[in-house]
């Protein structure tokens, strides 16, 4: 379980210098999968997403035949000051309880990573400090926030297939429910949901919440950057990072759910390009989430009413894209296997 540690100094200025610089895909790579998905044993497009996800790997792997061998799952966990604001049906201290429950095994995201053979991290965002209370004022200063992205960073490793990313911070959404209204605009009661399972009596201690969080942050709103800094929070900051330090090595990313996407956003918020090496794994239950996916233009894999968090959905994705780099790679073409292709 790696701990928050000091990762070089930058800024959000440097951030907004590497959005500019994001490599883009391997379109070679792309063709060439294109090309041999054509050529399998089945009608063209007859595995419909299978065939898709095959090519979308490849395009950002960077080789034609796209590999789920070594699939990384992050999840990243942080406090939040507005958990105080009885905004969840959990007290503030579940986060570091989850957290161990992860370290030992015992969670959902836990089990599903096994099913898939894939490395589970856990990564605490300083969690004995709980940012600022967003009702209130910013909930980290830019500094603070650039110093998450920049761990987020950190925390990819080279060599990966593809990162599966996660979080768990009571309180986080409704930190995204108003990072979400913050970028995308609209009321907070269309990005407020039940999270953890609060009743109409919460909904309306968050909605009013995210409300006050806007008008005490409204100067912050205008720039993405800006806007994770004064209304997220250090777990969305890392996911944040974790995406753009993914696309600088050419790793697919899957994403987990509403927290996880409005994170993510963010780097859509100041380029729409920046996503186009993620997919989102599922849509969540929580009801502000299909309003995002239309926002950033992604299309989830999955639609299973999860909202849960903690990865478990994008590691439930991992599957679907292990099965469509076993038949791509290991399909015969209609000449290997000496079957008639359609009639000309």
């Amino acid at each position: 379980m790696p701990d928050q540690t000091s990762p070089p100094a930058v800024s959000l200025a440097e951030i907004r210098e590497i959005l500019k610089r994001l490599p883009g895909p391997d379109l070679e790579a792309g063709s060439a999968a294109e090309a041999r998905q054509r050529d399998l044993l089945k009608p063209p497009g007859s595995l419909g997403r299978l065939e898709e996800l095959a090519v979308w790997l490849a395009t950002w792997q960077g080789r034609s035949s796209p590999r789920v061998e070594r699939p990384h799952v992050a999840v990243f966990a942080g406090s939040h000051g507005v958990a105080s604001r009885d905004v969840s049906a959990y007290p503030a201290e579940v986060t570091q309880q989850m957290v161990g429950a992860f370290v030992n095994g015992l969670a959902a995201v836990n089990q599903l990573a096994a099913e898939v053979d894939a490395d589970l991290r856990v990564y605490e965002m300083a969690l004995e400090l709980a940012t600022g209370d967003i009702t209130q004022g910013p909930a980290m200063t830019q500094e603070d926030a650039a110093h998450a992205m920049a761990y987020g960073m950190m925390a990819i490793e080279e060599g990966l297939d593809v990162v599966a990313l996660g979080e768990m911070g009571i309180g986080n959404t409704t930190a995204a429910a108003a990072l979400a209204c913050g970028l995308f605009g609209g009321a907070p009661e269309d990005w407020v949901g039940p999270g953890t399972g609060v009743d109409a009596e919460g909904i309306r201690r968050k909605t009013q919440a995210v409300a006050a969080a806007l008008e005490a942050n409204a100067a912050s709103l205008s720039d993405p950057l800006e806007c994770l800094a004064a209304l997220g929070g250090r777990e969305l900051a890392a996911i944040a990072g974790a995406v753009l330090a993914c696309r600088a090595a050419r790793i697919p990313v899957v994403l987990d759910g509403y927290a996880c996407s409005v994170a993510a956003a963010v780097l859509y918020k100041a380029d729409p390009r920046a996503l186009d090496h993620c997919l989102v794994a599922h849509r969540s239950a929580e009801p502000g989430h299909t309003r995002l996916l239309e926002a950033i233009r992604q299309r989830p894999l999955l639609d299973l009413d999860l909202r849960l968090g903690e990865g478990s959905g994008a590691v439930l994705a991992l599957s679907l894209l292990k099965s469509a780099c076993a038949v791509h790679n290991g399909m015969a073409t209609f000449a290997e296997a000496g079957v008639s292709d359609k009639a000309t």
